[in-house]
């Protein structure tokens, strides 16, 4: 069924020819928009009276750091060569060993030390079982992508980006090495709690072949850290793509920002924050919004004050999620459709990229309401911003099962024709990918997962 969007006044990247209208608009979810109305799922006076004041003097109180913690590369060694050990760049077998002990230890104790903050509930029981019988339907898939991710020397994984904890990203880089490609950075997602960049093996396959560079970002997680801390690892990942993708084939000046679930909000969040940052004055920052072509926002959350009790109905209960993001009182300043309605930050809304929303509308995990509510915030507003919905689609269908499916992914396909917008020739070549999962399997699974 054919995806639905709401209209907005779309700029093309910069450099790039205009975007084909019949490559990037599909029917519009409304017939006359100019009578539609979409209500917030909470109401903004509500939500954000009297707020304003505390999110201008949080962003500046986070301005005050020093130069060092701004510039992520300044405490990083030259390791332009791609990896983080070996003379040639790349990992010896014993330093794989040894990462991998030392990230188990440290998975085991994280582990323990959540599972003293989740307690005994019942919800988040079942969701749990439920994973175990989602992954396993999924397994001859995520199978097939593993032997992807360890074994194709197209991969390269775990390069260091920063000095904290799980500062490492992955790259995947298209066969083709015929001039600068163009990037996706993407931080996945994972409730806040389970993210890692390995999950985004599958889209990094995906793009490569239609000759896009993929940089996944991983960063710490709860209760490793919180979502302050995400936010900066997020950030310094952005910093090291936008300062040395160029070392490895990409186009600086053709960069884009990408987030699924909770990574689409961590995304969102730095994004905003980098944009405050440039507007002060004596910031030192390591790399600029304007090297950001286009964000893209796959079923994420933007407004945390009207998600807190969906959330915990779902399973991530209120004190868990308050402690992730620095109690109750900072979900206004991390809630990137709040911080642009900041009347004395209405002036970054002119420097932020294109932002390009995608959503299920049988999204239970974060409603589609979510991604409609921040599109239309940012277009009042006067920003570039649209969202695409597609029709009966759950949280993980438009990440993982449409694109085990096989076939041409329709969401896929939006992506590379903004990304390639001025390459008509590669847009026309729609890959039939080859199906990884049995079509049983993945009924199934749409049945028993828990997002």
């Amino acid at each position: 069924m054919p995806s639905q969007i709401l209209p907005f006044s779309y700029l093309p990247p910069p450099k790039s020819p205009p975007l084909a209208k019949q490559t990037m608009y599909k029917p519009l979810i409304y017939d006359d928009p100019s009578t539609t109305t979409i209500k917030p799922l909470l109401s903004r006076a509500s939500s954000f009276n009297g707020s304003a004041l505390g999110l201008t003097a949080w962003y500046h109180n986070k301005r005050r750091r020093s130069n060092s913690d701004n510039n992520c590369l300044s405490a990083l060694p030259d390791r332009t060569n791609g990896t983080d050990g070996g003379d040639n760049g790349q990992q010896t077998i014993a330093q794989e060993v040894t990462h991998a002990a030392a990230e188990t230890f440290l998975l085991t104790r994280l582990c323990l030390k959540l599972l003293s903050y989740l307690g005994v509930g019942y919800r988040w029981i079942t969701r749990f079982m439920a994973l175990g019988c989602y992954a396993f339907l999924l397994m001859p898939g995520f199978v097939q992508v593993g032997y992807y991710y360890f074994f194709s020397p197209y991969v390269r994984r775990s390069i260091v980006y920063g000095d904290q904890p799980r500062n490492r990203l992955d790259l995947y880089l298209p066969k083709n090495s015929n001039g600068p490609k163009p990037v996706v950075a993407f931080v996945t997602g994972g409730a806040w709690i389970i993210g890692y960049k390995a999950w985004g093996s599958l889209l990094g396959q995906q793009l490569s072949e239609r000759d896009i560079i993929v940089a996944c970002i991983d960063y710490r997680n709860f209760p490793q850290g919180s979502i302050s801390d995400m936010v900066k690892d997020a950030s310094c990942g952005i910093s090291y793509i936008c300062n040395h993708i160029a070392e490895y084939g990409g186009d600086p000046n053709r960069i884009y920002l990408m987030g699924q679930s909770a990574g689409a909000h961590i995304a969102a969040c730095t994004l905003v924050d980098q944009v405050v940052k440039e507007s002060g004055e004596g910031d030192c920052v390591s790399w600029s919004s304007s090297q950001i072509n286009a964000y893209f926002g796959l079923s994420g959350g933007y407004n945390l004050l009207s998600l807190v009790d969906h959330f915990h109905s779902r399973g991530l209960y209120r004190s868990i999620f308050l402690s992730i993001m620095e109690g109750e009182e900072s979900l206004s300043q991390f809630s990137p459709e709040l911080v642009v309605q900041n009347p004395n930050l209405k002036h970054i809304i002119a420097r932020l990229p294109p932002i390009i929303l995608f959503h299920g509308t049988a999204d239970y995990s974060i409603p589609s309401d979510a991604s409609k509510s921040f599109a239309e915030t940012l277009q009042r507003l006067g920003g570039k911003a649209e969202v695409i919905l597609y029709e009966g689609k759950t949280h993980t269908d438009l990440f993982l099962q449409d694109p085990m499916r096989g076939g041409v992914d329709e969401m896929f396909e939006d992506i590379v024709s903004v990304v390639l917008g001025g390459d008509s020739e590669v847009i026309g070549k729609s890959v039939d990918r080859r199906r990884l999962v049995p079509e049983f399997m993945l009924k199934l699974a749409h049945w028993v997962s828990p997002f």
